[in-house]
């Protein structure tokens, strides 16, 4: 059954003179709707479920999310923590340079350039410095 997008009416129901004889099919729309929002709970397109402690579970939370364009992370305290490796697709030299071309290279960014180490082309953090790629050379294997 399809999430309820409309209001429920209570015209039949708002005042102590109306005929209950009328309000049976209001109150049987109410009860179906309420029915349908309990029953999809948990659900696709339905409605996410809250710990007792007030939070959305692991469960109710995709473990994937695919968007398009800039995604601003915003927290409170002004820092983004992250448990997991942070897997950066990686870019090479001219495509580092055209994002600087097109002036779409912001001062900060960060990237995993494939061949961007300058004396054996090999890979390399880059920072964008808000006029140039530099490079940060990766040292010795982690063992």
């Amino acid at each position: 059954m399809a999430f309820p997008t409309t209001t429920i009416t209570t015209t039949n129901l708002d005042a102590g003179t109306d005929d209950p004889s009328l309000a049976r099919a209001d109150l049987l729309d109410a009860v179906q709707k309420l029915n349908t929002i309990i029953s999809e709970g948990g659900a696709a397109n339905g409605v996410a479920l809250l710990t007792s402690g007030g939070k959305l579970s692991s469960t109710q939370i995709p473990t994937t999310m695919t968007a398009t364009g800039v995604q601003v992370l915003n927290p409170t305290g002004g820092v983004v923590q992250i448990q997991d490796v942070l897997r950066l697709t990686s870019k090479t030299v001219t495509e580092l340079n055209a994002l600087k071309t097109a002036g779409t290279a912001a001062a900060g960014d960060v990237a995993y350039c494939s061949n961007g180490e300058g004396s054996t082309g090999g890979p390399s953090l880059a920072v964008y410095d808000g006029t140039n790629w530099r490079q940060v050379v990766l040292e010795a294997v982690i063992t």
